[in-house]
């Protein structure tokens, strides 16, 4: 933990310049004593760095102390600082790795490369999770990520959507997705790949035993062959529907991006209240009945008759509960 500190310190100098004890123990959440002592400790090493004293003093590393990174190019150096996600960094106990990481790139980077990246850290950020909805609780994320790391066998207690709704499983884990805000295992029983949502895991134990992974698994490879299946299974039926202008642009909030084109691209002309008719597809009549209720009096179900007739007996139910 003191070698990683007094790293932080030499390139916090080398990024930043001239940095006051009270601010460099600020930005490691130590004390300005702590500092004091570390600084001396760098300088037992032999490391350049001197200090002055005053309002406008502080620790700074004598001219050229750096250590240059070659072969970058700008667009390279900028990509870096766009691929560290936050939130899913700190999930997997990997925060202050990143920032680290991050921090010796900035460091050592030529100052014209330091200064596009530093633009491109203050300009963009990426937010992986989606609209509407609380991030998954995953208290057994780090426990699954060592296992994978670590590629040793687990026993888990899984709750599933089907009957039996708790099952245990013992599983080698191949592999983690983050998916739309979500965590994934990737993982095999009986040698068979499966995929298990881990907010869903509500015990997990390490049995402290290896694992053999299957020689040509490749994880990217896999999660798209799943999410082809996934796809493939999802979508079990169209539904003929008229929008109102309203209605029809509030379906990409409310039923996603492909859903909202296919609408659009499958709509007939509108009619003299701006009305259209057109055709979208849904993953089962019951499920559909719940996501076209959310547009309320934006939507009119035309086909199948089953569907019509489910949120017709929906609404009256509702008729009667506020005793319409």
């Amino acid at each position: 933990m003191r070698a990683a500190r007094l790293l932080s310190i030499l390139l916090l100098l080398q990024t930043r310049g001239r940095m006051t004890a009270q601010q460099l123990a600020e930005e490691l959440e130590v004390s300005v004593r702590t500092i004091y002592r570390d600084v001396e400790s760098l300088h037992s090493a032999g490391v350049p760095l001197y200090g002055d004293a005053g309002w406008s003093g502080g620790y700074q590393l004598l001219a050229g102390y750096r250590t240059q990174l070659t072969g970058l190019t700008a667009d390279e150096a900028e990509s870096m600082f766009l691929t560290g996600l936050p939130g899913p960094a700190a999930e997997l106990g990997l925060g202050a790795v990143v920032t680290a990481a991050q921090l010796k790139l900035l460091a050592a980077l030529p100052a014209e490369l330091r200064d596009r990246a530093g633009r491109i850290r203050e300009r963009f950020h990426l937010d992986a999770p989606g609209w509407y909805r609380n991030p998954d609780e995953v208290p057994h994320l780090m426990a699954v990520a060592e296992a994978v790391w670590g590629q040793h066998r687990i026993r888990i207690r899984y709750r599933r959507w089907e009957a039996p709704r708790e099952v245990i499983r013992t599983l080698d884990p191949y592999g983690v997705v983050l998916k739309g805000g979500r965590w994934y295992l990737v993982a095999a029983s009986d040698r068979t790949p499966r995929t298990y949502r881990v907010s869903e895991i509500l015990e997990l134990h390490p049995l402290g035993e290896g694992f053999t992974r299957p020689e040509g698994f490749v994880l990217q490879d896999y999660w798209q062959s799943y999410l082809d299946e996934f796809e493939a299974r999802r979508i079990q039926g169209k539904v003929v529907i008229r929008l109102s202008p309203k209605g029809l642009r509030r379906l990409h909030d409310l039923m996603g991006q492909a859903v909202a084109r296919q609408a659009t691209e499958n709509a007939g002309p509108p009619d003299s209240d701006g009305w259209v008719t057109t055709t979208i597809p849904i993953e089962g009549t019951e499920h559909a009945r719940g996501e076209l209720l959310r547009l309320g009096a934006e939507a009119v179900v035309e086909e199948p008759e089953e569907l019509r007739q489910m949120i017709k007996d929906a609404i009256r139910e509702l008729g009667v509960r506020y005793q319409l």
